[in-house]
């Protein structure tokens, strides 16, 4: 039996820094749009898309943290998961006030 888990924790391990390297390309790709997007909309979703990608490294870093103890950072995961969720809201709202700003030429 535990060899099945060591099995399964070893791909879960695979599995996910596949995806953190893959969030990562897209990650730069998704700041390339936001730098050089051609309009304000582009930039915007840029940002949106940017935030979104930072949201999944830091869970993904999470998750790597605490199935592969062998990474040798000493952190508490509540840590990732908190700074994430403080995130997703900064994001909310930063989508929201710049969306309004273009609207309307004015932040509030």
């Amino acid at each position: 039996m535990s060899t099945l888990m060591n099995v399964l924790d070893s791909i879960l391990v695979y599995v996910a820094i596949g995806a953190l390297v893959l969030h990562v390309i897209f990650l730069l790709f998704a700041a390339w749009r936001a730098w050089y997007g051609e309009n304000s909309f582009d930039r915007l979703i840029g940002l949106d898309l940017t935030g979104t990608l930072i949201l999944c490294v830091l869970v993904l870093f999470a998750i790597l943290n605490q199935v592969s103890p062998d990474l040798n950072v000493n952190l508490n995961n509540a840590i990732f998961v908190d700074t994430a969720l403080g995130l997703a809201a900064l994001s909310y709202l930063a989508t929201i006030a710049l969306a309004k700003y273009v609207v309307d030429h004015r932040m509030f």
